[in-house]
């Protein structure tokens, strides 16, 4: 006899679905080691990165890659929205951790990073979002948003200029990542250029 009057044949409501199983630890763990290598990748690699080559550094098949990404978009769009989030995320954490003048400074150095990584990738966004296979990310917006929390907190203390649109920096800063994004030392020194004119003068 059931006591809960429950059909044989009727799953208990009560009892987790299975194909709504969280992932894995392991398949989240090659996930986020297949999305590392990755950006690693197309930071140091002019050309076409080698799917291949990405699956064979990161420990994993071929076909764990494409399981996760099943085309190159698709690995090419997370590794972008990765980057993205860390980049937009790390200026409210640096903040608490600098003092305003050097958070920016540091915030700065990690878009410049986050910049050469996007070179590696430029023409699959382009071609992406221009079909529609990448979302359009609102980049743009979302650096300004992360610049406004710096300046803000630096205009609070004294150590920024407070007559600085966070837009404007926006621009200068792909400026200078689009005019000597091959050469490092040049945007580091062009980098220090513009916290100079953002502290404010004792």
């Amino acid at each position: 006899m059931n006591p809960n009057n429950t059909p044989p044949s009727e799953k208990d409501p009560a009892e987790p679905s299975r194909t709504a199983r969280a992932p894995r630890t392991d398949a989240l763990r090659n996930r986020d080691k297949l999305l590392e290598v990755a950006r690693t990748a197309f930071t140091a690699t002019a050309g076409p990165v080698s799917l291949e080559g990405v699956a064979r550094e990161a420990g994993v098949g071929i076909g764990t890659l494409y399981r996760h990404f099943p085309t190159r978009e698709d690995l090419v769009e997370a590794v972008y929205a990765t980057e993205l989030d860390e980049v937009t995320n790390s200026a409210a954490a640096l903040l608490r951790e600098l003092p305003p003048d050097a958070a920016l400074r540091a915030w700065m150095g990690r878009y410049a990073a986050f910049f050469t990584t996007k070179r590696g990738m430029i023409d699959t966004l382009r071609a992406g979002w221009a079909s529609g296979r990448i979302t359009t990310p609102n980049t743009r917006e979302r650096i300004t948003a992360a610049i406004a929390i710096i300046l803000t907190g630096g205009a609070e203390t004294g150590s920024l200029r407070t007559d600085i649109d966070p837009d404007d920096l926006t621009i200068m800063l792909l400026g200078i990542c689009t005019a000597a994004g091959d050469a490092p030392d040049q945007v580091s020194r062009l980098l220090d250029l513009i916290m100079d004119a953002l502290r404010t003068i004792d």
